[in-house]
């Protein structure tokens, strides 16, 4: 994460950038850039060799006018108070434009998890869903997986909250296991919807995503199945990179088989049929038609934009551009798909677990890829209709034009209270 960058102050600036084009009051406005309440708990947990640990922890919760708070959890060492707040606002967004009944929250815990073993993450875990428990719920705030969290600790939260409230919820979190009463393609869904946006605005810029080349920066669950999926496209995936380094190939690579690589080594670097190791930079900044930022916010700043050569950019990622470099990509017409669609694959699956598990009912896969398709597509449509119809500068502003004024509307036909 580039240190000078506020990622809550880069979602106010988004939110003030398209209020600029709507009829709507500067006493709404300001409501709308700020969380309803944001939980700070220390958990204290027993470790492996009885000692005990400190663990600062937050779940933001920003905006209900929608419906209930939806957003993730994360462990990760980077947590803080600002990016929490600044990723349950973009949830807000990210629900409204892609038109699901739902607010924006947020969690996570200060931590790298590679240092702890499973069952300190376990009862770290429990602690946290504990502390959660009076907030959470299915009609209240449904977290789900996010950086460094994933099936198995949504389904540790589902059952420490069963247990304390002596009931059978499984709608009360998103992202479990089959088993646990998860969805079907909700592994893929985040990498899918960065595909099928990518598609569209290959589309709407009559380019062919056949012949494109494609970069993936960070190669964690959403990127590599966007890498997956855009290759069975047929664009080509020439490289990939994570945390340790990337690797390049311009004839492209198999995918899965640098996922298989990942798994085996802890990394794509030393992937046989790479022909050069670059770093996180050089994917960023390297000569394809489509680049795919899939790692953690504010990867590219203002003097790294100036470098970047992509025609597309999918932002599979949260924030991954800051607003300096929404600005020179801008001037470059780099046509930017934003987070808050491009990533709202993830949500909106978790949207379709929590419907199933309300339902007692479940889906084919194939349905749930086929009505996540049809949302994306609807949800650029608007994009673009926006974009146009207010001569904007770029379809980032355009997203937040539909999903603030979807977010005021709801506000202001419900009134305020008390």
């Amino acid at each position: 994460m580039v240190a000078d960058i506020n990622p809550f102050e880069s979602l106010q600036s988004q939110i003030d950038d398209a209020a600029a084009h709507l009829d709507v009051g500067d006493d709404v406005i300001e409501r709308l850039k700020h969380p309803e309440r944001v939980l700070e708990t220390n958990l204290t947990v027993e470790l492996d060799d009885g000692e005990l640990e400190r663990f600062k922890a937050f779940r933001s919760q920003f905006n209900g006018d929608r419906g209930p708070y939806k957003g993730g959890i994360r462990y990760h060492p980077n947590v803080s108070r600002d990016e929490v707040k600044a990723l349950s606002g973009w949830m807000v967004y990210k629900c409204a434009i892609v038109d699901i009944p739902y607010g924006g929250g947020k969690g996570g815990i200060i931590i790298d998890p590679d240092d702890y073993s499973a069952s300190e993450l376990e009862r770290l875990t429990r602690s946290f869903a504990t502390e959660l428990r009076p907030l959470i719920g299915v009609d209240r705030d449904i977290p789900a997986p996010d950086v460094n969290t994933g099936q198995r600790e949504m389904n540790w939260i589902k059952d420490t909250y069963e247990t304390l409230e002596n009931t059978t919820e499984p709608g009360v979190i998103t992202g479990k296991n089959i088993a646990s009463g998860g969805s079907e393609g909700r592994v893929e869904a985040t990498g899918r919807s960065t595909v099928i946006a990518a598609r569209e605005a290959f589309d709407y810029l009559d380019k062919d995503l056949e012949d494109a080349t494609v970069a993936v920066q960070g190669y964690g669950n959403a990127g590599w199945i966007a890498a997956k999926l855009i290759d069975e496209m047929g664009a080509t995936v020439v490289a990939a990179s994570d945390s340790s380094g990337g690797i390049y190939n311009p004839d492209g690579f198999d995918p899965v088989a640098a996922r298989d690589h990942k798994n085996e080594t802890g990394s794509v670097v030393g992937y046989e049929d790479s022909v050069e190791e670059v770093t996180n930079e050089d994917v960023l900044t390297m000569d394809v038609d489509l680049l795919i930022p899939a790692a953690l916010e504010n990867a590219i700043d203002r003097d790294l934009a100036t470098d970047v050569t992509a025609d597309v950019i999918s932002e599979a990622a949260n924030g991954p551009l800051t607003p300096e470099a929404d600005e020179v990509l801008q001037k470059q017409d780099t046509f930017v798909i934003p987070d808050i669609l491009a990533n709202a694959g993830g949500v909106t699956v978790s949207y379709f677990e929590w419907v199933q598990n309300r339902q007692r009912f479940s889906w084919s896969e194939q349905r749930v890829n086929d009505e996540l398709e049809t949302l994306i597509v609807d949800a650029f449509d608007a994009l673009v209709d926006t974009y146009e119809m207010y001569d904007l500068d770029n379809p980032r502003t355009a997203a937040y034009v539909v999903a603030v004024d979807r977010v005021a509307d709801a506000y202001e036909e419900a009134g305020s209270f008390p």
